[in-house]
């Protein structure tokens, strides 16, 4: 495919040589993959067909020279001339060989980003190393420096994606992509070995083109589990030693102090099979089962792991405690290994054996101090017995994992709707006479409560038949109620708005029997359930049996994809900052340990933003109990896919927790709340003016994007809707976030901001507003992704959405957002004093001017198949649609 030569064109002078000799080794990674899709193609579909494709590409960058819109020009004409005249047999060709090229494109891209580990100005031990100096120069102790990290904790929560569509299949033949191109790089390579990897990369590639890339069945809420646990196996598994190896190097080269044998910094939770918020696939027996997979992944790799220890460790040498144990043997090592072996298959087989039929365990299976103890055991003689360095070889890694995965591989959350919880309690009350705890006020309903948790008698009668929906929620608590405690992360209740909501979860866990405290986290989620969050929490800290059962520390979910749907992004990210300064606050007062659990997605919509960024400008204090944050669908694959790329990730947390946790943050000044608050608010009613109050608003939004399309597209277990029917609200906040990505106008993620700063210039604030994006990492970094959003967002081809889509009566709407957003960008820009967006960035606004070549044909083409669908639907035609779905979202690097 000739197309590279449009991503080696360019260049890029405000940045110095060594990065541009890694862009240059970017560029030639593209050219060379686009090269051989371009082969297979031709191979596939013949050279005719090769240059349509190539002529497409030629009229996209003309079109998108010397301007940042698609709109204008001869060029744009031909390109949509070119492209509406397609038949219907080259649709999908057409549409896949400009999408497959910009996946390859971003397999370079995460490459890039790990052969720079090759470097050591790049790597992430570099990365470890030179933060950690950086905070002893900037004044921090030493001691200071190892209490930070031995106290580090981050718990990262994998989550399913409603809007992947990419099939696992698909996504195994990339990471291999990736694999080759880093054996490329090796030094020493025989021409025959370079011959070898080129030929497996035309393989792989041919593989890709005449496959499927999508599912044609949505996964079911198991499947999406099982893609969880294979991102465990295929990269984090390796990821965390190799992590902690360099955390230890780092800690040790700064500090001379060695990371502790037992240390656990990083942990993984788990959504998928167990988030039933809206999601009526997720039932108590999908739960269950996720649950014992999970564990049966677990076995299976600590027995490849302790096959391999067996193998190896051979000496006959050993203290006298490992000796007590091995007995005679005259391999100590292997005689102990070899029976941890024999426990783990057979608890690989009763774990079969359960999934297969259903029942319990006929006996107990091995717990996580079962492989500690023997493990540390052999450890600890190899060390006794002059043997460090093998010590510290496989072994030390698979204790690290015992650590951080213990038996059950990933910790799993429940979630689900606080509604759901009031109708179960309700419908009890009802039956037993007691009234109707759904019309209750709040003081009733807490006192009810109260009072049965400081009681002992049972409340549920045991002859009683709740309807199905009751049923099921009791059904989920009763399994929660059978895992052992190690099995679990935390019970999250969505739509927390009340106290009460978070006593009736710790009623229904007593009821079923739960034997041990789990932790209960109100997520709170919309713009008034955070700026009440801080007076629910008050209420329960209040409360004697409440404090006395939580042992000193609490976990609070905020939400940040609600609350931008609900008030727009720049209200919700201020509503989210104060609901965590007051949330701290008033744990502080109690002497309460508070955790923050950040819902955070992808995108800048919700609450996504560069790691380090996204954690520095956080509230002071709000990371002292560490980090817990959701990752997300694409993300998961975008920051721990790779091996590589999952350690890079987690050095980026802990430097980041550490900075922020030893040089605190700035707290906002007097001025600066006072500014930020008036800009929430005008930004908020200039946000829910126009998604709220404006008539025509949910007829545009739905004829502007591919939002109908969406809801019937195989691409997640959970519905696109908590319900049927309904506006905007009953919308879930990754469609609708992805239905604007698609279209172009990323409306979501700036709707609001731009106008209230706009307000703020000309009331004279300018000064202000430039001191706090200098001074105020929290500022800065919303006008940062601000930026973001305006350089990937298109006023022409959303226009070209409009006149291909919108009914003429309902344009007006479209005409009024893009005049908003071209006046967004100008007042951004002059806080920042920038005449380009992004101009502090360049290889990222030169990565998008550069995929837009390769984006822009799919949009237009997009908006003609939508509108040949709407007219006469037809199958080819909703299979090139999702072809040109998939392929922007590859070219905007997010989805939802």
């Amino acid at each position: 495919m000739t197309c590279s030569p449009a991503w080696a064109s360019g260049s890029v002078d405000t940045v110095n040589g060594e990065e541009r000799e890694v862009y240059s080794q970017l560029r030639s990674n593209v050219s060379f993959l686009g090269r051989l899709l371009g082969e297979t193609i031709a191979a596939a579909d013949g050279e005719a067909f090769l240059e349509l494709v190539e002529k497409i590409r030629r009229l996209s960058k003309s079109a998108r020279a010397g301007s940042d819109s698609a709109s204008d020009g001869s060029a744009h004409d031909e390109l949509l001339e070119v492209l509406r005249t397609l038949d219907s047999v080259q649709l999908v060709p057409v549409a896949r060989a400009f999408s497959q090229f910009l996946n390859l494109a971003n397999i370079a891209d995460q490459h890039n980003t790990v052969s720079r580990q090759m470097d050591p100005l790049f790597s992430a031990s570099r990365n470890l190393l030179g933060n950690l100096n950086d905070l002893l120069r900037e004044g921090v102790s030493r001691e200071a420096v190892v209490a930070s990290v031995n106290a580090l904790s981050i718990e990262l929560v994998l989550t399913a994606h409603p809007t992947e569509i990419m099939r696992r299949t698909l996504i195994h033949k990339h990471t291999e992509i990736g694999r080759c191109l880093s054996q490329l790089e090796l030094q020493g390579l025989t021409e025959r070995e370079q011959e070898q990897l080129q030929s497996r990369l035309r393989e792989l590639i041919a593989q890709i083109w005449y496959g499927d890339d999508f599912r044609s069945e949505r996964p079911s809420p198991v499947d999406e589990a099982k893609w969880g646990f294979a991102v465990v196996e295929d990269s984090l598994w390796r990821a965390v030693p190799e992590f902690l190896r360099r955390l230890d190097t780092a800690l040790f080269e700064t500090c001379g102090e060695r990371l502790p044998l037992d240390a656990a910094p990083v942990r993984f939770a788990s959504w998928m099979g167990s988030d039933r918020d809206g999601n009526p696939n997720v039932t108590a027996t999908v739960t269950a089962e996720v649950l014992w997979l999970s564990r049966w992944q677990a076995t299976q790799l600590y027995l490849q792991d302790v096959n391999r220890l067996v193998e190896e460790l051979s000496m006959t040498v050993c203290n006298d405690q490992l000796r007590a144990v091995a007995g005679s043997s005259h391999e100590p090592y292997r005689a102990v290994l070899r029976t941890l072996r024999e426990q783990l298959r057979g608890d690989l087989q009763l774990i079969e054996e359960v999934l297969d039929s259903g029942a319990p365990p006929e006996r107990a299976l091995l717990q996580e101090a079962d492989l500690w103890d023997t493990l540390q055991l052999c450890y600890q003689s190899m060390r006794d017995c002059g043997m460090q360095e093998i010590a510290d070889g496989a072994l030390l890694d698979l204790l690290r994992r015992v650590r951080c995965f213990g038996v059950h591989l990933v910790r799993h959350d429940v979630r689900q709707d606080s509604a759901r919880h009031t109708a179960a309690l309700a419908e009890l009350t009802t039956y037993l006479g007691l009234g109707d705890y759904a019309g209750w006020d709040e003081a009733t309903r807490c006192a009810f409560l109260s009072r049965e948790l400081s009681g002992r008698r049972p409340l549920i009668p045991p002859r009683w038949e709740p309807s199905a929906e009751v049923a099921e929620v009791l059904a989920t608590f009763a399994v929660i109620a059978r895992q052992p405690r190690d099995a679990l992360g935390a019970y999250v209740i969505s739509m927390a708005r009340q106290a009460s909501d978070v006593l009736a979860v710790h009623l229904l866990l007593r009821e079923a029997g739960c034997p041990f405290e789990l932790p209960v986290a109100p997520l709170f989620e919309t713009l008034d359930d955070l700026s009440r969050a801080r007076e629910v929490l008050a209420s329960l800290l209040a409360d004697p049996w409440f404090r006395g059962r939580i042992g000193g520390r609490m976990m609070v979910m905020i939400g940040y994809s609600d609350s931008a749907k609900d008030a727009g992004v720049l209200a919700a990210s201020w509503a989210q900052y104060r609901a965590q300064e007051e949330l701290l606050a008033v744990c502080q007062q109690h002497d309460v340990k508070l955790t923050l659990f950040h819902g955070r997605g992808g995108t800048i919509g919700r609450g996504g933003a560069p790691a380090q960024a996204a954690l520095l400008s956080q509230p002071p204090r709000s990371l002292e109990q560490g980090l817990r944050v959701t990752e997300q669908g694409e993300m998961i694959r975008a920051k721990l896919g790779w091996t590589s790329l999952a350690v890079k990730t987690l050095a980026l947390y802990t430097s980041a927790i550490c900075r922020a946790n030893l040089l605190t943050p700035p707290a906002p000044q007097t001025a600066w709340r006072e500014l930020m608050e008036t800009l929430s608010q005008e930004s908020c009613a200039a946000y829910r003016q126009i998604i709220r109050e404006e008539p025509d608003f949910i007829e545009y939004f739905r004829h502007a994007t591919p939002e109908q399309e969406l809801a019937g597209l195989p691409l997640g277990s959970r519905p696109a809707r908590r319900r049927n029917g309904g506006g905007i609200e009953s919308l879930r906040a990754i469609p609708w976030i992805f239905a604007w990505s698609q279209n172009r106008l990323m409306l979501p993620a700036w709707l609001g901001a731009g106008g209230a700063l706009r307000g703020a210039l000309e009331r004279g604030d300018a000064a202000l507003l430039r001191e706090m994006a200098a001074a105020w990492p929290f500022f800065a970094t919303r006008l940062s992704m601000l930026e973001m959003v305006y350089a990937k967002a298109d006023v022409g081809l959303s226009a070209h959405y409009d006149e291909c889509l919108v009914p003429p009566p309902l344009q007006h709407l479209g005409v009024t957002l893009r005049s908003q957003l071209q006046q967004d960008v100008d007042t951004v820009l002059e806080i920042s004093g920038s005449e380009t967006l992004l101009a502090d960035s360049p290889w990222i606004r030169e990565s998008i001017q550069l995929r837009n070549i390769y984006t822009d044909p799919l949009n237009v083409l997009q908006a003609e198949l939508l509108q040949r669908q709407r007219a006469q639907p037809q199958p080819l035609l909703e299979q090139a649609i999702m072809v040109t779905i998939a392929g922007i979202a590859a070219g905007m690097r997010n989805t939802g």
